[in-house]
This record gives C-alpha cells, sequence and structure tokens, in this order.
C-alpha cells in the first residue's frame, strides 16, 4: 500500500501551486492531523485549498456542505480540470446520474462529495454515509450557521447533527465574514467550542473601494465602467429585481454585454445567463444580493452597488468577488438618502428586540463606512477587529482625501425643521419647508408660519438632501416604520442645545471624463506585459476551453496567463515552475502553450 502524499506534494503536483498563503499551510496540516477547526479567510484567500488538500491527504471521503447549487457545480468542475475524483449531489442530477455518484462514493474511488444540508440530513444520505470511511466534513459557507451572520439558513442550524453521530470525523467551518458574535454562534452550533480558530487578515489590497453619493445611479455606472473598466468583467448588485433588469437594460443599450440576474425569472433562463457569465468575457451580470456567493470567477474586475448593503459583513462579501486572482480590481457604491431611510425602516418590521438590535448596530456601522473622511480600509478591517497602522493609500478617501464643512448650523436648522412640523414628515417635504415653497400643503399644514420656513433659501436642494443623508447616517434621524417620517433621536439634543459642533462631508459632483489620480485598473493587470501577447494568450486559452467544455479561467487563471507573458517559458520544465500549472494541466495544455512561447517573437 503506498504512502499518502503529503499537503506539500498535492500542493504542487495537483493544485500548481509552491507554497501555501498566509494560514492555510497550519490549517491544512491541523485538518491532516485530525483536528477540527473553525476558519475565516477573506474572499479569494484561498479557503477551498483548506479542505480540498487534506482530502487527498487523508483515507476516505470528505463531504462538502454547500448552500447553492451552481457553487458545488463550479468547483467540482475546477477540481475535475486538476484530475481529483471529484462529484456533487442536488437536485441538478436525473436519478440515474445521482446513483452514479453513489456507487462511485460506495466504491471508495471518491474524494470530495458536494451536497446541500437539506441532502446531507436526509435519510437516505445519512444512511449512505454511515457505510463510508468518512475523511472530513467541510462546511462552507459556515456564517449561513448563525441567526446573527448576514445570510442565516435555518436548515444550517441542523447541521449539529454532525458532532453527534459522527464525533471522530473532522469538522472545518469556513467563512469570509463573521464578527465575534457570530462566530461564537457558529461554535456553538458545530460543537466546535474546544477547537481553535483560524482567522487569517481581511485585508484584500488589491481591491479599490469607492463610495460616493448617488445622484444619477445608472449614468455614474456608466462613467465609472467606462472610465475604468472598459472591456472587462464585473457584478452590479440592486436590492430589487425591478431595478436589476431595469439596469440591465441600460447597460445593454449603452453597449455593454449585460445579462440580468435574480430568483424571480425561470430556472431554466437562470442557468443560462449564469453559463454566460461563467464563459463569456467580457460580460456585466446585474443581480440581487444573492448572485455570486461561491461562484469562483477569478478575473471579475470589479464589483459595483446601487444600493445601500444593510451591512459591513454583506459588503464585504459581496465586493470580496472582485479580484480573487490577487489582481487589481475596483467596488463602487452610490449611496443615497433613500438607502438609509428604506434600510432603517425594514430593519425595524423585522424579528424580534435583540436581532433588531444588532441589525441596526450593523446598520450603523454600514452607513459610518460610507460617511467617514479618513480611510475606508482602515474602518473596514477595524469592524473585524483587524488593525492598519497606516492609510492604505488605495481607496477614495486616501486617494482624493474629501472636503469637509462646519455643518453645525445647517444641521440645527434640519434638526429644528423636523421638530416644528411635528416629526411625520419625509425629506421632501422638510427641505421645501426650509426652502419656502409654496406648495399649497405646506399652507393647509400652516408650515408656512414656523420659524424654519425658508430658513434654508439660499442652500440648494441637493445640499439639504446631503445634510438630511449624513444626520441619518450619524443616528441624530430616524425615518418612522409606516410613513417615512423623521422624528429626532435623544442624540440631537446636545447638537440642538448648541453643545457641540458637527463636520459634514462635502458632496462634490464629478464631471463626466474628471480622471481620479488612480491608475486603470486594465493597466495595471497588464503592468510589465505586452498587450498584443496577452490577447494572443487569451485567445489560446479560450479555445482550450471550449474545447474542454469549460470556462476560460478553469484552464488558467489570468495571475497564471500574466506570470506566463513575463516568463515566457520555452519548455515544459519552465511551464511546470509557472504558479497554477499543476501536473494535470501541464499534461493537458503544457505543450500548447510551450510551442506558442517557442513560435511567439516579440515585436523589436
Amino acid at each position: 500500500m503506498s504512502a499518502s502524499p503529503t499537503p506539500q506534494q498535492v500542493l504542487e503536483d495537483t493544485f500548481g501551486y509552491k507554497q501555501f498563503r498566509g494560514l492555510q499551510g497550519e490549517v491544512v496540516q491541523h485538518i491532516c492531523d485530525g483536528g477540527s477547526a473553525l476558519v475565516l479567510m477573506p474572499t479569494g484567500g484561498g479557503k477551498s485549498l483548506c479542505y480540498q488538500v487534506p482530502a487527498l491527504v487523508r483515507s476516505g471521503l470528505t463531504v462538502v456542505v454547500s448552500p447553492l447549487i451552481a457553487l458545488m457545480q463550479d468547483q467540482v468542475q475546477n477540481l475535475q480540470q486538476n484530475n481529483v475524483a471529484a462529484a456533487f449531489l442536488n437536485s441538478s442530477l436525473s436519478p440515474q446520474e445521482a446513483q452514479a455518484v453513489i456507487e462511485e462514493a460506495r466504491s471508495g474511488r471518491l474524494k470530495l462529495l458536494y451536497m446541500a444540508p437539506e441532502r446531507l440530513l436526509m435519510p437516505a444520505t445519512l444512511a449512505l454515509l454511515n457505510t463510508l470511511e468518512l475523511a472530513l466534513f467541510a462546511i462552507d459557507e459556515a456564517h449561513c450557521v448563525s441567526q446573527w451572520g448576514h445570510d442565516f439558513r435555518p436548515e444550517y442550524a441542523q447541521l449539529s447533527h454532525l458532532a453527534e453521530h459522527y464525533p471522530q470525523v473532522p469538522r472545518l467551518a469556513l467563512t469570509a465574514t463573521a464578527d465575534d458574535q457570530t462566530r461564537a454562534d457558529i461554535k456553538a452550533r458545530l460543537h466546535l467550542f474546544d477547537h481553535p480558530e483560524y482567522i487569517d487578515s481581511f485585508d484584500r489590497p488589491n481591491i479599490q473601494y469607492h463610495i460616493q453619493s448617488r445622484h444619477k445611479g445608472v449614468e455614474q455606472l456608466l462613467n465609472f465602467i467606462n472610465e475604468n473598466h472598459s472591456g472587462q468583467t464585473g457584478i452590479v448588485y440592486c436590492l430589487s429585481r425591478r431595478k436589476v433588469e431595469e439596469t440591465a437594460v441600460k447597460l445593454a443599450n449603452a453597449g455593454f454585454n449585460a445579462l440580468p440576474y435574480h430568483a424571480g425569472m425561470e430556472s431554466e433562463i437562470r442557468a443560462i445567463y449564469l453559463r454566460r457569465f461563467l464563459h463569456e468575457d467580457p460580460i456585466i451580470i446585474v443581480a440581487t444580493v444573492a448572485f455570486g456567493m461561491g461562484i469562483d470567477r477569478p478575473d471579475v474586475r470589479f464589483v459595483a452597488h446601487l444600493d445601500l448593503p444593510k451591512s459591513i459583513e454583506a459588503y464585504y462579501q459581496e465586493t470580496g468577488r472582485a479580484g480573487r486572482d490577487g489582481l487589481p480590481s475596483t467596488v463602487w457604491m452610490g449611496y443615497g438618502l433613500q438607502d438609509a431611510i428604506t434600510l432603517r425602516q425594514m430593519m425595524e418590521n423585522g424579528g424580534n428586540g435583540d436581532y433588531r438590535r444588532v441589525e441596526h448596530h450593523k446598520l450603523e456601522a454600514m452607513l459610518g463606512l460610507c460617511e467617514i473622511t479618513s480611510c475606508r480600509r482602515q474602518a473596514l478591517l477595524a469592524y473585524f477587529g483587524e488593525e492598519l497602522e497606516q492609510p492604505c493609500g488605495n481607496c477614495d478617501n486616501c486617494l482624493e482625501p474629501p472636503q469637509t464643512w462646519d455643518g453645525t448650523e445647517a444641521a440645527r436648522k434640519a434638526l429644528s425643521c423636523v421638530y416644528r412640523t411635528g416629526q411625520r414628515f419625509g425629506v421632501n417635504y422638510l427641505i421645501s419647508v426650509l426652502r419656502g415653497s409654496d406648495e399649497t400643503r405646506i399652507k393647509q399644514n400652516n408650515h408656512h408660519t414656523q420659524s424654519t420656513f425658508a430658513l434654508g433659501k439660499d442652500t440648494t436642494e441637493a445640499s439639504w438632501r446631503s445634510v438630511y443623508r449624513q444626520l441619518i447616517a450619524h443616528g441624530y434621524l430616524r425615518a418612522d416604520i409606516e410613513h417615512g417620517g423623521l422624528h429626532l433621536t435623544e442624540q440631537a439634543r446636545p447638537l440642538l442645545r448648541g453643545e457641540q459642533t458637527l463636520h459634514l462631508r462635502l458632496d462634490v459632483k464629478k464631471a463626466r471624463g474628471d480622471k481620479s489620480k488612480r491608475k486603470k485598473t486594465s493597466s495595471a493587470v497588464l503592468e510589465g506585459i505586452d498587450e498584443d501577447l496577452w490577447e494572443e494568450l487569451r485567445l489560446l486559452r479560450k479555445e482550450l476551453a471550449e474545447e474542454q467544455g469549460v470556462p476560460p479561467f478553469m484552464v488558467f487563471h489570468d495571475a497564471t496567463l500574466a506570470e506566463m507573458a513575463r516568463e515566457q517559458p520555452r519548455t515544459l520544465d519552465e511551464m511546470s515552475d509557472i504558479s497554477g500549472v499543476g501536473s494535470s494541466k501541464l499534461e493537458r495544455f503544457g505543450e500548447d502553450f510551450v510551442h506558442f512561447f517557442n513560435a511567439y517573437r516579440a515585436p523589436s
């Protein structure tokens, strides 16, 4: 009987990497030794290798719990490209196909089996597992276990069954986002209290963060894409299905290869659009926030939000889908006054008191990230308990420090207007009062006689909207649950009494074509690479992918392709030294690329 390979051998021979990154090596060794653990690593940080390598080292079957069919299929196809015996069990399989997978598992040939928690806990599945040698349970997207997580799924909570019925089988819980409360809940539900936590840095230095006030959302989005990511793949997130559809149409009318994606679409159409997103380049998918969980397309160069996420965890998870290959990428968000009002109303309507308090805390942090005038990355990392000593130099606030102004008097006028009109009107009405509008309803309410009437007539409507947005964001105002009318919080009292001052962010609208100081992501990706060579390599990769029936990135990631372009390997030995070229891919694709480079001559 041959000895099991070492983790290092599996990493090099199967996946083509010379060394583990960050905490990967420690986690892998701990699991290979039979331990259980909770792992937090950023999206793109290499969580999958933390269970895929042990699965190939340990004897037996590794069961991977995954929440989405698309995620399972993507992961399995990727593994099969590296000649790993992997499969999934889900509703996309016919009874005959499912039975074939089960027979593969029984034969001992299968090393990784992916399934949803509902399938795992079915009596027939448990009966099957009871007959198999099990190497590991890997629970991906483990924040779904916790009611305090940003994407709680009740079926995940039943996974406590694993520790009770398979106490000798290691359990590995993995997630990219979990605060202290969520981590404690995961460990309690999965019986991991006596097992270590591995928490890697949450920093994604290749991602550049940009947040700006939204005034013409789609127009701003188009400017952002045209100026920074023309001809590149991206994801645009919207909260409503209607907005998804409308935005996709506007992007398509502007000449982009753009598709909508949301749960209200027919499943067949969603499947076609998902396949197109994985295979076509460039392409932009406009989606509700559920899209993208576990979609391992590494060359998404930008993620944009046209609505405010409800928490920093959600924002971090969604933006983390950009630049998973480690190459420069950008995330952009247009954020407006109505976002804060709508989300506050939604939270008041949901859950018990404790749940609402936690959700409000999360929203406060998200709003704070939007309005902050210092380094966004420092604030983002601080939320997860990580300190960044120096400003990052790679966010909008660092690259173009925002202007601030003493908004104390303006804030008092805005708050006074809320109070004197009875704390029951929305922002548009309040601004009309402040600007001295002759609207009939103002006279009917007798608000034209109030001291705040026309008190702000010399200030633009846009400026007042900015003031109210920031007052809501900073917690001086709250929106009524039913009607959206604003009312004062206790925090507003000292400001109204003149006991404190308030500096506000000055919103500056950028003119079309106004370039920022940042380097275009496309040029950063190609730094030191001849563009003609790059396009020829991409074409070769695409041809090979079409022959295999897989997305191009499953042949080689952009990062691997970029290293090839710089090193230009002309033998198989040289090709094997490129990061991301394992033995299986070297055997299948090596000669094609070596032949290409031997025939290629750089322009003199």
